[in-house]
């Protein structure tokens, strides 16, 4: 990670005052992308990536201003801008969470060509996002939609969750098993988290968890945490909320290297969450 971090800084310095050679450096910078997306959630150690990550996306901005339409960049931004939201700021401050994941989601429809578009051709061009632009579709969809969960009082929000689950659906119908997973985890928590005015629906919940957790043979410890935290609360099942806790306690996040920061994470939060137990189960 720190190597990463020094190569894109001295790279920005580069392009800063390079002037006629940023054509010539974008190139370069563009193919480290890659590696810093997985460089970040291989990392394990929380304080590291907490602390390192806010100047990389910095770095990435200072990058992206040279190449305002570079999908690889704005792809980045919009998983690292999620990632950061959802792993470190949202429990402490949702308000501000809701910040990042807007900026994300902006960033997302930037890299996917349709941030400028209507509703109704936005709905359109998200039913026909390829499978080779599942990376950039996935993170966008991430990000909308913890964005519309944050904002269900807020009426744009409302009208936007019909974009955002588009999103979701898309991924569900060409590649459901993308990131152990996490589109399961995802569809799962929305059922569980919205009321049914709002197309909530707790029994289509649990098979969506469960789906998850058998991909991943329950190494992907946000399939366990969000089942916990959604479903087993909403249906005020202290058991299955308990055995959940204690198979999160036991895991080893490194059994994935490439969700270890996640897994990490996921175990600090889960243990802060059992602690809440008797509050949350009446």
């Amino acid at each position: 990670m720190k190597k990463i971090y020094f190569s894109l800084f001295f790279l920005v310095l580069l392009i800063l005052s390079s002037g006629g050679c940023t054509r010539l450096v974008m190139p370069i910078a563009s193919s480290m992308i890659p590696g810093f997306t997985g460089a970040f959630f291989e990392e394990c150690d929380l304080k590291l990536a907490r602390e390192s990550l806010p100047a990389e996306l910095k770095l990435m901005e200072g990058l992206l201003k040279n190449d305002p339409g570079n999908q690889k960049i704005l792809t980045a931004l919009c998983m690292g801008f999620t990632g950061y939201a959802m792993l470190f700021v949202e429990d402490e401050n949702p308000e501000r969470a809701s910040r990042l994941y807007g900026r994300a989601k902006a960033y997302g429809l930037r890299a996917m060509g349709i941030e400028k578009a209507g509703s109704r051709e936005m709905l359109d061009q998200i039913k026909k996002v390829p499978r080779e632009d599942m990376e950039m579709l996935f993170w966008t969809t991430m990000a909308w939609n913890a964005w519309v969960n944050l904002n269900l009082d807020n009426p744009t929000a409302i009208g936007e969750s019909t974009l955002a689950e588009a999103c979701l659906k898309r991924i569900l119908k060409i590649e459901p098993d993308f990131y152990y997973g996490a589109p399961y985890v995802l569809m799962g928590t929305i059922l569980a988290a919205r009321p049914q005015m709002l197309g909530g629906n707790a029994p289509k919940s649990k098979t969506y968890f469960e789906k998850a957790i058998r991909l991943s043979d329950g190494k992907f410890l946000l399939a366990q945490y969000y089942f916990a935290r959604y479903y087993a609360v909403r249906v005020q099942d202290k058991a299955l909320f308990l055995s959940l806790a204690k198979a999160v306690s036991e895991a080893q996040s490194h059994d994935l290297k490439e969700a270890c920061l996640i897994n990490q994470a996921v175990k600090q939060k889960m243990a802060a969450l059992a602690e809440m137990a008797d509050e949350l189960f009446l």
